[in-house]
């Protein structure tokens, strides 16, 4: 009985240990295995393979100190365990296979993996079909780099390859984190891949630094190699979006209103979205065809929260809308978001009076401001605008100018059939 007491505590302690500012590591954890040499079962008199600026030997790995999670209890997190038909499932997880460099994490998402409006086929494998989307998240980004360099050199530009991996790692670690490797031919399909760090990762799941990793893993996703740091991480940020779009919500609403506000959350203030480069009508395509993923992402999360109620049978949601309910919310919030918000009414609502005074007054006075809703909006959008310039304008040095090209004229088709779509009238 004793076991199974300390068995449920151990997510809610692990939580309160992880939500903090950053994500500090500070148990030790053995580095990775160094590659194979390449003369291994080989011949003894066989010659060494010559080693060029276009072909490099793999990095050694630096050992470095990391937070370990051994375990969480089984039912924990299944919320975020989606199911896709059979043949998707092996695709992703034998192209996930393929790769020698360690992933402690991997997750498929897009269009290429749960349907979407906009699309004539969802089929990867066909000619018109969309590309597949994956994240990475490692231990060690040099010396994975190194190895995947070794292994698939013609996922990197060439002049990136005469860098090397130490290069590729530097530029990774710029805001948002993430190298991304894109238009690469696998297994049969085109498919994209972003390498991030597991500390990065779960720093935006708990934080929203950026909402650039947090907001992708706010719609459905395919987990293929899971990750218990990860797995906990991630039903925070599951929670944070719910307790983010109720503060933007009226008292009653449609469970389709609520996802298309979560869904919305990373696409707002993005670069992309005001440039001829993104389908404007993605977050409706999406919500649209993905409804039931989204509510076994989000139902039990929801009715779980005091003041809410959405049976399961139907699609309508209230919520308590009192300044004393909505402070409960506000208070919860991502702490880059939340310090937005807070620094947001420092400066232009004198009136309010000082959170030292009284905290209890001082949050029912925030929570229960009629511009609450439009405050949090423009917050996320200050949130979201630069990581995402950045990482735009870092997808020209991953990608090299012809990819870009290639990639942006792709783009650009979406965009013209999503305006063309939204504009003429529905029948």
């Amino acid at each position: 009985m004793l076991a199974r007491t300390n068995a449920r505590r151990i997510p809610t302690l692990v939580a309160r240990s992880l939500a903090t500012e950053t994500a500090a590591s500070s148990g030790p954890q053995p580095p990775p295995p160094s590659p194979p040499s390449s003369s291994q079962g080989k011949h003894p008199t066989s010659k060494p393979l010559q080693r060029t600026r276009l072909n490099p030997a793999p990095r050694p790995v630096a050992a470095h100190r990391h937070q370990v999670l051994a375990s969480l209890p089984p039912s924990f997190g299944r919320n975020q365990f989606l199911p896709v038909a059979d043949s998707t499932r092996a695709l992703l997880e034998s192209i996930v296979a393929r790769f020698d460099a360690p992933i402690r994490y991997a997750f498929a998402y897009g269009s290429g993996v749960f349907e979407q409006d906009g699309y004539k086929t969802n089929n990867p494998a066909s000619n018109d079909g969309p590309m597949l989307d994956f994240l990475f998240a490692v231990t060690h980004p040099h010396h994975w780099h190194s190895i995947n360099m070794n292994q698939f050199p013609g996922h990197y530009p060439l002049g990136v390859r005469m860098l090397g991996s130490s290069f590729v790692a530097r530029v990774e670690e710029i805001s948002p984190g993430v190298w991304f490797n894109s238009m690469v031919t696998m297994n049969g399909v085109t498919i994209k891949y972003g390498v991030t760090t597991v500390d990065n990762l779960c720093s935006d799941l708990l934080n929203w630094k950026t909402l650039y990793l947090s907001g992708r893993m706010h719609k459905p996703i395919r987990i293929i190699k899971d990750d218990a740091r990860v797995r906990l991480t991630q039903q925070v940020n599951l929670t944070s979006a719910v307790r983010t779009a109720l503060l933007t919500l009226p008292a009653d609403f449609s469970e389709r209103e609520l996802f298309e506000r979560i869904a919305g959350f990373s696409y707002a203030g993005d670069v992309r979205m005001l440039l001829p480069a993104e389908n404007r009508g993605k977050v409706g395509n999406i919500v649209r065809k993905q409804g039931e993923q989204f509510k076994e992402l989000y139902h039990r999360l929801v009715v779980a929260l005091p003041g809410v109620h959405w049976p399961a049978h139907t699609t309508t949601i209230q919520q308590d809308t009192s300044p004393q309910a909505r402070a409960a919310h506000l208070r919860k919030l991502p702490s880059n978001l939340l310090t937005h918000v807070t620094d947001h009414y420092a400066r232009r609502s004198p009136s309010i009076p000082p959170r030292e005074a009284d905290e209890a007054v001082y949050w029912a006075k925030l929570a229960g401001d009629g511009a609450l809703p439009s405050v949090i909006e423009r917050e996320l959008h200050t949130i979201v605008r630069s990581p995402s310039t950045v990482q735009t304008l870092k997808g020209l040095v991953s990608a090299g100018p012809v990819k870009s090209l290639r990639y942006s004229a792709e783009k650009v088709n979406k965009w013209w059939k999503g305006s063309t779509s939204s504009s003429s009238p529905p029948s």
